[in-house]
């Protein structure tokens, strides 16, 4: 065999070090963004688990943000997984226990008031409550409950002419985003997209006029859905009752409640937000302004339908080309921005189709455990106790309250029974009391490994929370059978478990250097990522989340 010429080795020898060098060196030259716009969506009930099973079929503006920095094991690390606190936590930075936002809804022992001419002491996150005696029956959006500011209050305190706007499906997901001082606040509502009674007037015109003139013929007029070829294989019928069944797709009528778990909901929401940008010139001027959107869609097919048939595949097709519409509207506009995208919770699949698919523990909620039956059950043992003994709606919530009226030397007994109570249920998993809580540590270590003390802990507010907290076991559905085909929900979420707490974390801009982070991460952690990446700088301790490394070096 002939040996190889000493100029055929200088070519190898030459070859390997040019191949040592791309190795050794980075292939790209990553660069933090100078954006003009921080553009933040949240969609809500958009699990982990949700995003990472339709991953592969998005072909649009999901698929796009997928190549960005992508964290696929987000959490919202509190207990309580509902659209008002899980917002809350987007844009501040902080958790439950210091936004306030402890749920959607929370009683209030000391403010009696009345709602259709009976007693109530509940109180909506996003509802400026009147005074003790007053009526609750028309409510008044505000963002008064939020007890922190936002990364919008925080950019105009820096910069009064930054411009912050925020549109959603939902008032709490538009109130949570825009914060105090938002330039303009929307939200869906069936006459189209709203703000607060005084600032109507900020509402640009082509909102007012076009797109809710689309939004009100939309909503009264059928809706013919069609199915995705994609979402073929996801088509199987499931029966939840005799009247009530999910997995393929129904056309509905006009003014069906159902309408918001159509394509059409987030649709008009990229409308609106689209409007808004050439409005107000977001981005176009000295200041970097802000733009939040909450997709609302989501969340309602999750409710309607759960998370595993085909009108979530449809959905959830239908949203990668909504953000894939929002996206192309903002590269028109030739402003650098930079979008993070994140969830307010995630959600579970309908309690009938988790038990064809072999979740043995799957089970509807026992009504037993609703506020006013354990209230009844315990005023059998208490009977000379003012009623009700406990405060609380006619849905389950983990936050549980005695009654103001009960005499202060008879509470403590009342409260160990109470607590007995629940934890004597089979489908009871813990309950903690106000002064456990209060006496815990803040939660720290890997949000994915915390105890349910500790998740408990970041949902509680010692001047909002309950006298109790009770959380559920897994896969226990917080509703019970469903009875009318157009407004009951049949699928759930607001427990401490994974499939509640997991949702993506995404940032990208243009010339991203993309990667993927499977460490697990929190909400809490988008606000100073985003703060850091504007220049804005936060005292330390004024966040509970920490900036996350979307530059690679």
């Amino acid at each position: 065999m002939n040996s190889p010429s000493r100029s055929a080795i200088a070519r190898c020898l030459s070859a390997s070090v040019f191949v040592g060098s791309l190795l050794a060196a980075p292939l790209h030259a990553a660069e933090a963004p100078h954006p003009k716009l921080v553009v933040t969506i949240a969609v809500d009930q958009f699990s982990a688990d949700v995003f990472t099973e339709y991953r592969p079929l998005y072909q649009a503006g999901l698929k796009r943000l997928a190549t960005g920095a992508v964290f696929p094991k987000g959490h919202q690390s509190h207990a309580s997984t509902e659209t008002c606190p899980g917002h809350s936590t987007i844009l501040t930075g902080m958790r439950p226990a210091r936004t306030g936002i402890i749920a959607n809804d929370w009683q209030d022992p000391l403010l009696p008031r009345t709602i259709n001419g009976k007693e109530t002491f509940a109180v909506y996150c996003v509802d400026k409550p009147g005074p003790a005696g007053g009526s609750a029956d028309k409510q008044v959006i505000s963002p008064d409950s939020l007890l922190v500011p936002t990364l919008g209050d925080r950019m105009k305190a820096r910069d009064p002419a930054t411009q912050v706007v925020s549109i959603a499906g939902k008032d709490r997901s538009a109130v949570m985003l825009g914060g105090h001082h938002a330039d303009l606040t929307l939200w869906w509502t069936p006459a189209g997209f709203v703000t607060y009674p005084d600032r109507a007037s900020n509402i640009p015109k082509e909102i007012a006029t076009t797109v809710n003139a689309n939004v009100v013929r939309s909503y009264g007029q059928p809706s013919v859905l069609k199915l995705p070829p994609a979402c073929a294989p996801k088509s199987r019928e499931t029966k939840v009752t005799d009247e009530i069944s999910i997995g393929t797709l129904k056309n509905l009528p006009a003014h069906s409640k159902r309408w918001r778990a159509t394509p059409a909901m987030d649709a008009f929401t990229v409308d609106a937000a689209l409007a808004a940008v050439k409005s107000f010139n977001l981005g176009g001027k000295h200041s970097t302004d802000l733009l939040a959107v909450s997709f609302s869609g989501t969340d309602y097919a999750g409710h309607y339908y759960g998370t595993e048939g085909a009108e979530m595949c449809t959905q959830q097709l239908a949203l990668d080309q909504s953000i894939g519409r929002l996206l192309a509207g903002l590269d028109k506009t030739g402003i650098p921005y930079v979008v993070a995208m994140t969830a307010d919770h995630g959600g579970i699949d309908t309690t009938e189709r988790n038990k064809q698919r072999g979740v043995t523990e799957a089970a509807r909620l026992d009504t037993n455990l609703l506020a006013a039956n354990v209230s009844n059950a315990i005023q059998k043992h208490f009977p000379s106790l003012p009623k009700p003994v406990l405060l609380g709606g006619l849905e389950f919530a983990n936050d549980v309250y005695l009654n103001a009226a009960i005499p202060a030397d008879r509470r403590a007994e009342v409260l160990h029974a109470t607590a007995q109570h629940y934890r004597n249920h089979p489908q009871v998993a813990v309950v903690f009391t106000k002064n456990e809580l209060i006496a815990a540590e803040p939660p720290s270590g890997p949000v994915d490994e915390w105890t349910l003390l500790q998740r408990a802990k970041a949902s509680f507010n010692a001047q909002r929370s309950g006298d109790l907290v009770v959380l559920l076991k897994p896969y226990i559905s917080l509703y019970s059978l469903p009875r009318n085909v157009d407004t009951d929900y049949t699928a759930s979420h607001g427990s401490p478990w994974g499939y509640d707490r997991r949702v993506p974390l995404v940032f990208w801009w243009k010339g991203i250097v993309g990667f993927e982070q499977p460490v697990a991460v929190e909400t809490v952690d988008l606000a100073p990522t985003l703060a850091k990446l504007i220049g804005l700088d936060v005292p330390a301790g004024e966040f509970d989340g920490r900036a996350l490394p979307v530059v690679q070096p």
